[in-house]
């Protein structure tokens, strides 16, 4: 599974495991994706500045493969967490929700690979233009913070790979399995980043009930909650219908964003509570159905993406041979 995103990176295969606040802000998860060839990812969301530290240093302990580490921008000592990325030479940094300048010159000097995560065609040929590794687009499909503009990774992807094709493209939004990594490296990706796939395994770090309401979610189970502020995607309970009634009356911004700031992602991700918290997933929480270990599960896309690639060359045998016999009966 060699493309410009594994030869560039090290990594065996083109499969990143997002960045995801509570559920890979642990060693453990990251670990297990790189060990299997995948590109791991540490998320310093949610972490005090120490424990960022020590669990950088776990990670590096438990996988001699590289793996990056996911940094909001926006996030309080951000500055102190991107000067550990850099003391620690973790080998990649995957930046978000904030502009490259803020820390491309430094890293760069650092020799450390940098990645950033966009969710328009216009701010990702701007992150190129910065200088920037690669990309990773994230599409309407995803969980968390998809663009607001709600436009598929299937356009997205086809529109940036279209726009800057000597970009490296990672592809995040809408895959959870095999066949969704080869049609992404079909639009003209390099690689595919799966989030809400990996969340639901046993080393994410999220309440079991979490996991549970996720594994239970169809693929119309989800919702886009927040329009007009910081959107989220996550599955449908009773905090998003109470914010979505509000919308639909027609509620003033305060009123919808007093409902909205009453939840958070750690009232569901750490402390349980499904009903009222935010639990980010991804419309592809409809295709999973189990909580394998992080290593099987790359493992297992691995096998799914190469069936899928020998079930298309079947597909182009059985085309050539309708096209010979076409052809000769016109001769």
């Amino acid at each position: 599974m060699t493309t410009r995103f594994t030869r560039t990176f090290g990594v065996a295969h083109p499969i990143v495991q997002a960045g995801m606040s509570w559920a890979s802000s642990n060693p453990a998860l990251p670990a297990a994706v790189s060990n299997a060839g995948g590109l791991g990812v540490l998320a310093a969301g949610p972490m005090f500045v120490e424990d960022f530290r020590k669990a950088l240093r776990t990670l590096k302990a438990a996988t001699d493969k590289p793996f990056a580490v996911n940094v909001p921008l926006y996030r309080p000592q951000a500055d102190e967490i991107l000067d550990i990325v850099i003391e620690e030479e973790a080998p990649i940094l995957i930046a978000s929700q904030g502009g490259p300048k803020k820390y491309l010159g430094r890293f760069q000097t650092a020799g450390i690979k940098c990645i950033h995560v966009v969710a328009s065609e216009t701010h990702a040929l701007k992150a190129l233009e910065a200088g920037i590794d690669a990309i990773v687009a994230v599409g309407g499909e995803a969980g968390g913070h998809p663009p607001p503009e709600q436009v598929s990774t299937l356009v997205l992807v086809r529109a940036i790979a279209k726009a800057a094709p000597e970009a490296i493209l990672i592809a995040g939004g809408g895959v959870a399995d095999g066949a969704g990594i080869v049609a992404m490296l079909a639009l003209g990706a390099d690689a595919v980043q799966l989030g809400t796939r990996y969340l639901a395994t046993k080393e994410a770090t999220v309440h079991e009930a979490y996991k549970q309401k996720v594994l239970a979610a169809g693929i119309a189970d989800t919702a886009l909650v927040g329009a007009g502020m910081s959107p989220i995607r996550m599955v449908c309970n009773d905090f998003s219908a109470r914010f979505l009634e509000a919308e639909a009356a027609g509620s003033d911004i305060e009123a919808r964003r007093a409902i909205f700031a009453a939840s958070s992602l750690k009232l569901a991700a750490l402390d349980g509570d499904v009903a009222n918290g935010k639990i980010e997933a991804g419309q592809s929480a409809g295709l999973i159905d189990d909580l394998p270990g992080a290593e099987d599960l790359t493992l297992r896309l691995i096998a799914e993406y190469r069936s899928t690639l020998a079930r298309l060359a079947g597909l182009d045998i059985a085309l050539e041979s309708r096209l010979e016999r076409s052809l000769q009966g016109v001769l």
